[in-house]
């Protein structure tokens, strides 16, 4: 119960398909999503090539898509990343992943590679590979827009790539629902590495719950509590998820001029508030959720007037501003409708443009290189670069390639500010010490959502705690990191953790599946999926030496703000989350912590 229990299993390169029964012993152990996709790449092995035909690609939905949970209209890509060697999974919210499991399965595996550009088209249980030969060098809006009229049925949902996963940017995206994205980790790249140009899906069965009465009971006290939360009651429906701009750059946080400084001087000028006196044209939001933080937006002067779109969120109202010294909004969302449209990571897209800024005042890279001016702040310069990115043309195809090997080819490793070679997202960790540990250990690279410690250090939730001190932070952090490795296996949206957390997820499950669920037992296959990652990087090469950060925050003092003066002190915490976690010096899980984990 709440599953479909099957698994569509396809080789693009024999044109096979294969539905398969989802293992009873899958569901117990890792759940769905994030967690059935973690082990069916785990067990195909780490030596793959992540741009290889034996790389394999999981999209997966979770025993709560598409029930009335809230927030659960989700589902993740799950595969080896091309961007950071490391296992890798993506999420995405929209409708594609509820109408995955109407179509009759809990995920879909391909492998192999297609001798030409193919779709899969999944249908009530039916699935078939098709030519797409008509969509390939489309953008994701026209793809979107053929797939749906040549299936015959608007009621379809489509997940594509656009140019940039077509031509293998390691910054690629996984789109869906046009607006929607898969984005980080460059998935996107892996899906056109096989020829796969998308999924379209249809289906019409509603996911069978155990319990009703049980599930109805969870179901309206996890509402409830979501409604009278001030963040996803209040804060998130109001001004969206750049509602943190504000907050962030008020607490010192907000990486500006590639991490320089965490203080943005024209914060206000890309806000969340600024967004809905200027651009807001109606909140969206994602299938089942309440909390509505989408927004439906248009450019109504300018040079880009007329434009119109979904967004810009809160990373990118800062991957295209602060972190490239910009203010100019409509350029910020303009920039931002150009990822959605050829299929970029919003994060990285900014993030590579303000390492390229930096790298350019340095004098590391020419105008001849670059084609054009690349100074901070040169709002023209980053809606071209983003353009030239998606299209994979000139300097773009350098940035496309992400920051840490644009600035490992132009000489200055140091100005990548990632972490496993995936850029930092949108807080500055010296200014927020617990979410610093937190992307040193994230097992897919500096990943903001592995464990989102801004909760407890900023925001107050489920305690408050001193962003600048150390002393909890690793015990608190390997609760988010368990905790979220359930949401993600459920699949659930992270903003729900806002108002409810674990005891809610086992209510919710137990009367979902009719299978008992308890707080102890469901984190318990939260830090079961988080140390199986952890293993397979381990195979992978990654131990203690990529636990850390930039150079930059460990040594740079914060010039300016309410955390002047500080560095990160990853040093002090390491070893003691290393305790916690039952893992050895290296990073790497003992055999005890293994076999009490069921994983030796």
């Amino acid at each position: 119960m709440g599953y479909a229990d099957k698994i569509l299993w396809v080789d693009l390169a024999k044109g096979v398909m294969e539905s398969k029964e989802l293992p009873k012993e899958l569901k117990e152990e890792y759940l769905g999503g994030r967690g059935l996709g973690v082990k069916l790449v785990y067990d195909n092995g780490v030596d793959v090539d992540p741009l290889g035909p034996g790389n394999i690609l999981v999209f997966a939905a979770g025993p709560l898509t598409g029930t009335s949970a809230p927030a659960s209209g989700r589902f993740c890509v799950v595969s080896k990343s091309p961007a950071t060697g490391t296992i890798f999974d993506s999420h995405s919210g929209g409708r594609w992943g509820p109408e995955l499991k109407f179509a009759g399965f809990d995920a879909i595996v391909v492998k192999g590679k297609a001798q030409g550009p193919v779709y899969l088209w999944i249908n009530g249980g039916g699935a078939e590979i098709r030519d797409a030969s008509a969509v390939w060098g489309k953008d994701v809006f026209e793809t979107t827009d053929l797939l749906v009229r040549e299936v015959g049925d608007d009621m379809a949902k489509v997940a594509c790539i656009g140019p940039a996963g077509e031509k293998l940017a390691k910054i690629a995206s996984i789109m869906n629902d046009k607006y929607r994205a898969a984005g980080r980790g460059g998935l996107g790249a892996v899906m056109g590495s096989k020829n796969l140009k998308a999924i379209v899906v249809r289906g019409t069965k509603k996911p069978v719950i155990a319990d009703q009465e049980a599930f109805d009971t969870a179901v309206a006290e996890a509402r409830k509590m979501l409604k009278e939360n001030a963040v996803t009651g209040q804060g998130l429906p109001t001004y969206g998820t750049a509602v943190l701009v504000n907050i962030i750059n008020g607490v010192g946080a907000f990486p500006t001029r590639n991490f320089q400084t965490g203080v943005f001087e024209n914060a206000d000028d890309i806000s969340g508030e600024t967004i809905a006196k200027t651009i807001l044209d109606k909140k969206r939001a994602c299938w089942g959720c309440p909390i509505a933080c989408g927004r439906g937006t248009s450019i109504k002067s300018g040079k880009y007037k007329g434009d119109s779109g979904e967004g810009p969120e809160y990373e990118t109202t800062w991957s295209f501003g602060a972190h490239c010294g910009n203010d100019d909004l409509m350029a910020n969302t303009r920039a931002h409708y150009l990822c959605n449209k050829y299929g970029l990571d919003a994060i990285s897209a900014g993030h590579v443009i303000g390492t390229a800024m930096e790298l350019y005042e340095r004098g590391d890279i020419s105008r001849d290189r670059t084609g054009m001016g690349l100074s901070f702040g040169d709002a023209d310069a980053i809606v071209q670069m983003t353009e030239m990115m998606g299209k994979r043309e000139g300097f773009g195809k350098d940035l496309g390639e992400g920051s840490k090997r644009l600035a490992t080819k132009y000489g200055a490793p140091e100005l990548s500010m990632d972490v496993k070679g995936l850029e930092l997202p949108a807080y500055d960790p010296r200014a927020v010490q617990g979410h610093g540990l937190g992307y040193a250990t994230s097992n897919r690279g500096g990943c903001h959502l592995r464990a989102y410690m801004i909760a407890p250090e900023v925001l107050g939730i489920p305690e408050k705690m001193d962003p600048l001190a150390i002393e909890g932070k690793p015990e608190m952090l390997k609760i988010f990191q368990d905790g979220f490795a359930v949401v993600d296996s459920l699949v659930l949206c992270k903003f729900v953790t806002f108002a409810i957390f674990t005891k809610h997820f086992a209510d919710l499950m137990t009367g979902a599946t009719g299978t008992e669920y308890t707080e102890e037992s469901i984190m318990t296959i939260g830090e079961r999926i988080y140390n199986l990652e952890r293993m397979y990087n381990n195979k992978a090469g990654f131990d203690r030496k990529d636990d850390t950060l930039p150079k930059r925050l460990l040594e740079e003092a914060m010039p300016e703000g309410p955390a002047k003066g500080y560095t990160h002190k990853l040093g002090e915490m390491l070893d003691k989350y290393y305790g916690i976690r039952g893992w050895d010096k290296q990073g790497k899980p003992t055999e005890e912590k293994l076999e009490e984990l069921g994983l030796a």
